[in-house]
């Protein structure tokens, strides 16, 4: 299938951020899609881009502050709340582009735990979420040390960035998936204490806060992510009303680049189709 990219910025406070979008011939909804820590939206073209125009859903991805093509210092952010502004400005940007369609979110690890959070904090009218690995807790202990000084700098230098200690041979069991991954120049392992805090601190209130949870979402795990604890994705379902819960035997943190891909996508593909 043949897909035509469009591009579009947005600004934030001086900020500019990068955008794309692209749709099917007949649009029914549109999704915006959120990617994860210290990666960038353009890795979600290869395979899951074309899993969603196949289900006649038109895309709208964009570039965190710091990440991928937007602007702002690698693995920095002003804070949680520019966070979900910057959120919520794409979504208006994705409701000009596709106006009276219903409006998704799809969520990517810390993407996830932005897309949670803006339903659960805002009053907006979305249609469903699906939301892989989220970020709700670590699944290790992050060095003591690191987040001592973490804590310390929060206050007086938050955007001094550490090197956030994910481990790459995490993300999928395919190497080729790794060495992409490792070889990409816009991929980045930095972070500030302003954009790992606020982010774990959120991961934990959306847990306490789930049974207020009002959107249809579908919840994706594999079930030996290193990187994010599958058992909080667990917990967040049991807490929620409106959720389904799909695991992944063995899969790692990328689901769409992981062995299980296929079953993966047609999962959502399916939920997606219910939804409308």
């Amino acid at each position: 299938m043949h897909m035509k990219l469009q591009e579009f910025s947005t600004q934030y406070k001086g900020t500019s951020i990068y955008g794309q979008y692209t749709q099917p011939d007949d649009v029914q909804a549109v999704v915006v899609l959120v990617h994860g820590m210290g990666e960038h939206s353009g890795r979600y073209i290869e395979h899951v881009v074309p899993a969603l125009l196949k289900t006649n859903l038109a895309v709208v991805l964009y570039d965190n502050f710091g990440h991928g093509k937007s602007e702002g210092k690698k693995g920095h952010c002003p804070s949680y709340e520019a966070l979900m502004k910057l959120l919520s400005q794409v979504i208006v940007e994705a409701r000009k582009l596709f106006p009276k369609t219903p409006l998704f979110l799809y969520g990517h690890s810390m993407g996830a735990n932005l897309v949670l959070n803006y339903a659960l904090r805002r009053k907006d009218s979305i249609h469903g979420i699906v939301a892989t690995s989220p970020y709700l807790r670590l699944a290790f202990e992050p060095p003591k040390w690191k987040m001592v000084i973490g804590k310390a700098m929060m206050g007086v230098w938050p955007s001094i960035t550490l090197p956030s200690g994910l481990n790459p041979y995490g993300i999928s069991r395919i190497p080729e998936e790794v060495e992409k991954y490792v070889n990409d120049p816009l991929v980045h392992d930095k972070v500030s204490p302003m954009f790992s805090f606020p982010i774990m601190d959120a991961g934990e209130w959306a847990l306490e806060s789930a049974q207020q949870l009002k959107v249809n979402t579908l919840l994706l795990h594999g079930t030996d992510d290193l990187i994010i604890d599958h058992q909080a994705t667990k917990i967040f379902h049991e807490n929620a009303t409106t959720t389904t819960l799909q695991l992944f035997e063995g899969g790692y943190h990328e689901l769409h680049y992981d062995l299980c891909r296929e079953e993966v996508l047609n999962t959502i593909q399916n939920w997606l189709q219910q939804q409308l």
